[in-house]
């Protein structure tokens, strides 16, 4: 079976996405055994005044993101991209995240016939600290 890469996730995220989604500029980084890395790159559009450096990556930004990269992790574990639908997300906000990049790593916790969950943690680009989790469930909808 061919690895499946980084291009694919990128194409993936392309054709599937609304624009707005793609606005975030979402980037896949690396593919590993269970889990993906991202990037959300520095874009003004998903700050709000306030916070460490004059502005904060907003929430809804931050649950959008985990939802995409998710899905994206999803597709590189499946070796293809399964229709599914999100039926529970759980945010955990530690710290607030500065304007910047933003480096996400989403683990596959449960990967079944039926449903899927994920873990997503953001970081502030190059930090240990841990700003955000976010718990994902997915119902795939290809049964």
């Amino acid at each position: 079976m061919t690895a499946f890469t980084l291009d694919r996730l990128v194409e993936i995220h392309d054709d599937v996405f609304a624009p707005w989604i793609k606005s975030l500029r979402l980037m896949p980084v690396e593919i590993g055994d269970g889990f993906c890395l991202f990037c959300l790159p520095q874009n003004g559009d998903l700050t709000r005044r306030g916070g460490p450096g004059g502005g904060v990556i907003c929430g809804q930004a931050v649950s959008a993101a985990a939802d995409t990269a998710s899905v994206l992790a999803l597709c590189a574990a499946n070796q293809a991209l399964r229709p599914c639908t999100t039926v529970d997300l759980t945010a955990h906000f530690m710290r607030p995240l500065p304007e910047g990049d933003v480096d996400i790593r989403v683990e596959i916790l449960s990967n079944g016939r039926r449903m899927a969950v994920t873990r997503a943690e953001f970081r502030a680009a190059g930090s240990k600290k841990l700003a955000a989790t976010v718990t994902c469930a997915f119902a795939y909808l290809d049964l």
